[in-house]
């Protein structure tokens, strides 16, 4: 029910899974994140106008546009499907036309997540398990080399993470786990239905 409540509100379609499988298996099969589970995310984790979220395999851009909805905030989607980019952008027209934004700080770029350059303000950084640990790696480092180009708080928002990125985050010298959001509902059978904050350490 929320899945098409919200696509009507926002004025976009996300809601039609990916049939089949990528041909690398590096990256993963496109699946937006569940209305449902960002509504308890968002009671939970705030965002600000001035944050500047990337998510990463953003597909047809659901969480972009539900960001902007909710904060204003700054939106970038990365997606290396040619298709789900080209929806995304026919998303965006869509969407700015039913709520009459006033800022338009929406982005998408076609591209591969390990090639997109990180903005020295890009702050949150958000993953639904898109792809292999070794390329969640590289983009970990070209966060790391911006913040120390252009010093800020940062923050990794991950949803239904595999076990490699939690190991991978947990053992990394410069993070910590800062928040656990657990869903409830049919959610709460699944230990992997949670979305994790890991930010920098002080």
């Amino acid at each position: 029910m929320k899945e098409e409540y919200y696509d009507e509100l926002l004025g976009v379609r996300t809601s039609e899974l990916q049939m089949g499988f990528h041909r690398s298996f590096h990256y993963h099969r496109y699946e937006p994140t569940p209305y449902q589970a960002l509504d308890e995310l968002f009671r939970h984790y705030r965002l600000n106008s001035s944050d500047r979220v990337v998510d990463f395999g953003c597909g047809k851009g659901r969480l972009n546009f539900l960001i902007h909805h909710l904060f204003q905030s700054t939106v970038v989607g990365i997606e290396m499907n040619e298709e789900f980019y080209e929806e995304a952008v026919a998303n965006r027209k869509s969407y700015l036309k039913k709520a009459k934004a006033k800022r338009e700080n929406l982005y998408f770029y076609h591209c591969l997540a390990e090639e997109y350059r990180i903005h020295p303000k890009d702050n949150r950084f958000y993953f639904f398990n898109p792809f292999s640990v070794q390329i969640f790696m590289r983009i970990i480092n070209n966060i790391l080399f911006s913040v120390e180009q252009s010093p800020r708080d940062i923050e990794i928002v991950l949803y239904y993470s595999s076990d490699d990125y939690v190991h991978y985050l947990e053992d990394h010298p410069l993070f910590v786990l800062r928040k656990e959001v657990n869903l409830s509902g049919d959610y709460e059978k699944n230990e992997y239905e949670r979305f994790l904050v890991y930010g920098l350490m002080y």
